[in-house]
């Protein structure tokens, strides 16, 4: 995973100071970036040249106003003794879907957690739906993340009341890998009530968000942020959604990007269940399981016996995940914990190292425990046996 972000790159500094200034989502500003590089717009912003185009005299007064309170050296320092990292386009940690987006891409991510967002999305699915949810929902949501996290998936959410904080509890409780994308800092959680969840989120998976250290949300920022949960995954499960959810958002920004929108179907007279039912008579799937899901977002014949092909060589893992993979047994599965004492680290690390080696076919989840791959114990352990 990436390490901590290099005070003096220019091209971070720009994007951290534009990420205090610009909106999350701006394609005007995403243009700017875009034609003009980052520097250049930060340039312009501190009134250093010509207005740059596209926006009334009153808007790029009020970016100009902004751009004076901005101090990226200092969102930089806050975020490291918060244990944040800022992730930008190109770092090997970017995750490359998110490209996806054009002007509207994020100008980078604050990431909160220990694992590689960039190899965690690989294999991601989004679980969202209603804040107000019924227990019929939350049970859907729970037991549908669970089943994917079970199956090798991370599930992605945004850590709000109701049928997200369903799917992360869900895919938490078993064991698995769960993303919270936020729409505010990610030092500060938010809903507050959500705050020990979050911070367990941070400990056994990612948090992530555009807005710098201790920026608040407001209705549209929850609106954009709904377009990185829709790119950063495979696909959408709406979990119910009433006719004007935000979550709803979410599907439509998928299915816009060419991702797979799925529906959890509720009882017909339930106002809660009737933006799943619009989904439905659209373009979106209807999705009982996590079965289900995985066959429609997984590769093709995911669901039958697994046969594999070449996978990366050893030498290109990063040494902790050298040694997570070290320490699996050749011939039988073993729990995270078991793992984490053979390789000398936390629970947690190894549990993150099994999600990143799994989306590198290094390794599959058997139940509660993990086990190595055939293609990984011939490249591995040079041993070309049966296990």
């Amino acid at each position: 995973m990436s390490g901590a972000a290099d005070p003096d790159d220019e091209e971070l500094l720009a994007r951290v100071f534009l990420s205090r200034v610009l909106e999350p989502g701006d394609e005007t500003g995403g243009r700017w970036v875009r034609e003009l590089g980052a520097r250049e717009v930060v340039r312009r912003l501190r009134g250093q040249g010509a207005a740059l185009p596209g926006v009334s005299g009153q808007r790029w007064d009020g970016l100009l106003a902004r751009a004076t309170r901005a101090e990226p050296r200092r969102d930089l320092d806050i975020a490291r003794r918060a244990g944040v990292r800022f992730v930008a386009p190109g770092d090997p940690e970017w995750p490359g879907q998110l490209d996806d987006l054009g002007d509207a891409r994020p100008l980078g991510l604050w990431v909160r957690g220990r694992p590689s967002l960039r190899m965690w999305a690989l294999r991601s699915v989004a679980v969202v739906g209603a804040r107000a949810c019924t227990e019929y929902g939350a049970h859907m949501a729970a037991t549908l993340a669970a089943g994917l996290a079970e199956r090798g998936w991370v599930v992605v959410s945004g850590g709000a009341y109701g049928i997200d904080g369903a799917a992360h509890r869900g895919a938490l409780g078993a064991g698995g890998a769960t993303v919270a994308v936020l729409a505010c800092g990610v030092d500060r959680p938010y809903p507050r009530g959500h705050t020990e969840l979050i911070n367990r989120i941070a400990e056994q998976g990612l948090v992530i968000g555009e807005l710098p250290p201790g920026d608040h949300p407001t209705p549209s920022r929850f609106v954009q942020r709904n377009r990185v949960i829709a790119a950063l995954t495979a696909g959408t499960v709406v979990v119910e959604a009433a006719h004007r959810s935000g979550s709803l958002v979410t599907a439509r920004a998928a299915q816009r990007l060419g991702r797979h929108t799925m529906g959890v179907p509720g009882p017909a007279t339930s106002a809660r269940s009737a933006g799943v039912h619009e989904l439905l008579r659209g373009e979106a799937v209807l999705v009982t399981d996590a079965a289900e899901v995985v066959e429609l977002v997984g590769d093709m014949g995911e669901l039958a016996p697994v046969r594999r092909g070449p996978v990366l060589p050893r030498d290109l893992l990063e040494p902790g995940a050298r040694r997570v993979l070290s320490a699996l047994p050749g011939r039988r599965a073993a729990g995270a914990r078991e793992i984490a004492r053979g390789a000398q680290t936390t629970p947690e690390d190894a549990l993150a190292r099994l999600y990143e080696l799994r989306a590198l076919g290094y390794v599959e989840r058997l139940g509660d425990g993990w086990k190595l791959t055939r293609q990984a114990i011939v490249s591995v352990r040079g041993d070309a046996s049966p296990c």
